[in-house]
């Protein structure tokens, strides 16, 4: 093939030949037709079964995309990844097709949607791009930016149903675009196409404090270094280090990193790594640095610093041993629960895993302390920094905010745009902000908005009022963000308006003001942007934080965020912040917090909504234990108010009929599993061991001696466990395994106490342990897979808890 062709009919011909023989596909189309899957459906599904990578990107822009076609493409194999950009209204346009080989790369780019008459006999205009290793570098880092861009979802049962109704609903009052379609399955409607996503592939260089000539670890970084030290004298082989955005999270990993020869340090914006090896190169000028991207891959430096989208491509990956590593760094970990760092975690086996993050909590749905084994070494959020004086103090202004949230619809993590903006892109609502940020102000400003438009509006209105200012944001060409940067700092510029920017790897702290004009839709980000504006700086008293609260989703909430002491008064604001800080409400801020708090969505409804939102994340019911790993509430909750998981599955009918008979037969067994104390996790350590010896015979009586082997198996081959729960006088004798001693700590303990207090469910008699109910075999099943699912949440919350409270 020449290097550039022109093709204007039958594309479909030449991505069927490119499919028999890429390593990996990667697909970006507006639309996707039932046709067109169906024409590359045993392409792609022999493709997959072949182990070639394949990712799929679509849009739902005016709902042309079929339910059915995408319900087809989930059905060709499990491998394939799919994700949807949800567009919220905004055109999204491309049509792209990239495919990488052994020998050569080539990119098909024009007209054609993912429909049959588009890939064969429609008119279409099409260019194919082969032997460009440049063009094919920068056409996969933005197929890779869109496809792993905060706008999209990936498609799975649940969110093709939420597509569905969706669908539904729109072509319902849109029923001549329906019949069009209908009618004529095969034409896809030429929009006018915007330039939608265009990452700014600019790079900011972190500002960093002076260390006066000198590089050594200092304030939390001397205490963080001590405890990691710890940890590999203690023969951890992961941890986790939690310290709020300003104490130097990168260069605390470069300290750490220099007790390792080959290192690999991962993060998702290109930001990261250029500051990431920049701090490295200070700590370690002996070493030699590698960048490995989308546009650069370089493997051959002692330390490497990855993009987790280039990273975690399976050709990319494994381009390097699965032992290759000694460290691997994990930047902004609370991102490691995503499957393209899941990916890589897998693959690797590296001498130590450090994960560093200011935010590991469950805000927005992860839960991160797991992937660490629950070590975590050590742990400083930004009130004792504060309290330190190691970050800045702040004055929080809240400032009550006039507009009516709850009419606005809510898609699951944020706010419909177009209904938002309806509220905020008016005079009235801009001069509002404007006189609050005069009265409170001091001299440099980041504002936070909450898209592309608002953003816009309000400089150009700051703007006609006399102020300079630039919005910021992946579509602005007029000024970069560096240049913007720099005017900032110098005092050339009054407020910087910005979107979702400045929420990770770029710190400014000559930032003075912070200026939220947005509802606060995720606690994590809010907690990231409160972090811009606390650095220390020369000549810098105190942060200003101006926050308008109106009656949106998390307004209440994220007043802990500023509390070191949470008030026992039900119902009331009444935070108690550092030393030097200041918490300022309107009172109408105060009595809008307080009655949302009285009002606050029923327990059950909420707890269900979590579930349902989770459900449609994973694509099938969620297991308890992804309940409380990935849930938007503390899993703890489910059984305070339903007893047990499954009675609260039951409760939202999300049972089988049978199964629901068999919770409701055993319901006293599930919620004693469920309740049973645990100080030590001795006793879920004999269940679990019952459990393997299989459906049919794990509930069978079992001895302490029958237990022993796999009861100090399971606690001491993995050190934290080994640590919290068998570090007391009387087990710490039994490390060197003795079956007479082991069988006699289970008998003393777990059996004995569990049987006693199981109300009669469980007895220990003439050393037997034993259930005291029957079971029908055709129950047992389910009742294994209800028992099991129990008791690992149990065993996994245990430890959880305990490493934290280490």
């Amino acid at each position: 093939m020449k290097d550039v062709q022109l093709i204007t009919r039958q594309l479909g011909k030449h991505i069927l030949e490119h499919i028999e023989t890429a390593t990996s596909i990667n697909i970006l189309t507006s639309f996707i037709m039932k046709s067109g899957v169906r024409y590359l459906h045993k392409a792609l599904k022999e493709a997959a079964e072949r182990g070639v990578e394949i990712k799929i990107c679509t849009g739902d822009y005016l709902f042309i995309t079929q339910p059915e076609a995408l319900d087809l493409l989930l059905s060709i194999d499990d491998t394939i990844e799919i994700r949807l950009w949800k567009s919220n209204g905004t055109s999204f346009h491309p049509k792209a097709y990239l495919f990488e080989g052994d020998e050569k790369e080539c990119l098909f780019v024009g007209s054609s949607n993912l429909s049959k008459s588009a890939l064969m006999n429609g008119v279409e205009w099409n260019i194919a791009v082969s032997n460009e290793k440049e063009v094919f570098k920068e056409a996969m880092n933005q197929f890779t930016n869109t496809f792993y861009a905060s706008q999209t979802v990936p498609l799975n049962r649940e969110t093709l149903k939420l597509y569905q109704q969706r669908y539904e609903q729109f072509h319902r009052k849109t029923p001549n675009l329906a019949q069009t379609w209908t009618k004529a399955e095969e034409l896809d409607l030429m929009l006018p196409s915007e330039n939608e996503y265009v990452p700014n592939s600019e790079i900011i260089h972190d500002s960093k404090a002076s260390y006066n000539g000198v590089i050594k670890p200092r304030f939390a970084q001397l205490e963080a270094l001590e405890e990691l030290n710890k940890t590999l004298e203690e023969d951890y082989h992961k941890a986790l280090v939690v310290m709020a955005t300003g104490l130097g999270k990168t260069y605390l990993a470069g300290f750490f990193a220099q007790n390792f020869d080959r290192i690999l340090f991962i993060a998702h914006r290109e930001e990261i790594l250029q500051q990431a090896k920049k701090s490295f190169q200070i700590i370690m000028p002996d070493r030699t640095f590698s960048i490995f991207n989308g546009n650069v891959k370089e493997n051959n430096g002692d330390a490497i610093f990855a993009s987790i989208y280039t990273l975690s491509m399976k050709k990319h990956l494994e381009t390097f041993d699965s032992k290759e590593f000694d460290l691997i760094i994990i930047d902004e970990f609370h991102h490691a629960a995503a499957n393209s760092y899941q990916r890589v975690l897998d693959y690797f086996d590296p001498r130590f895993l450090l994960g560093i993050t200011a935010t590991p909590d469950r805000n927005d749905n992860k839960d991160v302390y797991a992937i660490c084994d629950g070590n975590v070494a050590f742990r400083m959020d930004f009130l004792e920094a504060i309290s330190r004086k190691w970050l800045s103090p702040f004055k929080y202004f809240g400032v009550y905010d006039e507009n009516d949230y709850s009419q606005i619809t809510w898609l699951g993590n944020r706010y419909d745009e177009e209904e938002l903006l309806q509220i905020q892109l008016r005079d009235d609502h801009a001069e509002r902000i404007l006189q609050v940020w005069i009265d409170k102000k001091q001299t440099r400003t980041i504002g936070f908005c909450s898209s592309i438009r608002q953003a816009d509006f309000l400089s150009n209105y700051f703007n006609r009022k006399g102020y300079k200012t630039v919005s910021l944001h992946t579509k602005q060409i007029g000024v970069g963000r560096k240049a913007a940067i720099d005017q900032l700092e110098k005092g050339e510029l009054d407020v910087i308006f910005t979107v979702d920017l400045f929420n990770e790897g770029v710190d400014i702290p000559a930032v003075d003001t912070l200026l939220f004009v947005r509802p606060t839709e995720s606690l994590t980000v809010f907690t990231q942007q409160i972090g811009r504006g606390l650095r220390l700086h020369e000549g810098k008293q105190h942060c200003v934080i101006i926050d308008l609260i109106g009656n949106y989703r998390n307004a209440d909430i994220k007043m802990s965020l500023f509390d070191t002491k949470p008030s026992k008064k039900k119902g009331k604001i009444e935070p108690v912040v550092p030393e030097l800080c200041e918490i300022n409400l309107d009172i109408q801020a105060i009595n809008l917090l307080e009655e949302m708090m009285k009002k606050k969505q029923p327990r059950k409804e909420y707890l269900a909504s979590a579930y349902f939102s989770l459900k449609q994340e994973l694509g099938r019911r969620p297991s308890y234990l992804e309940l409380h790993l990935k849930g938007a509430v503390e899993s703890v909750q489910y059984r305070q108010e339903f007893s047990s998981y499954f009675g609260f599955l039951e409760r939202i009918d999300e049972l089988t009929p049978f199964e629901k008979d068999v919770f409701n037969r055993y319901k006293p067994w599930i919620e004693e599993t469920e309740k049973t104390g645990m100080a030590k996790s001795y006793k879920m350590v004999v269940l679990l061991a019952m459990l393997q010896k299989g459906k049919s015979d794990w509930y069978k009586p079992v001895t302490p001696t029958e237990v022993a082997p796999y009861f100090y198996q399971y606690l001491t081959e993995t050190e934290y466990r080994k640590r919290i729960d068998f570090s007391d006088k009387a087990s710490k004798k039994l490390w060197e395994y003795d079956e007479k001693g082991v069988s006699k700590l289970i008998a003393t303990m777990p059996m004995t106490k569990w049987s006693g207090s199981s109300k009669g469910l469980l007895s220990f008699d003439n050393g037997i342990l034993k259930l005291e109910f029957d079971i029908d075999s055709e129950d047992e099943e389910a009742l294994f897979d209800m028992t099991k699912e129990v008791c690992e949440y149990r065993l996994h919350y245990h430890f959880e808890r305990k490493a934290k409270n280490i």
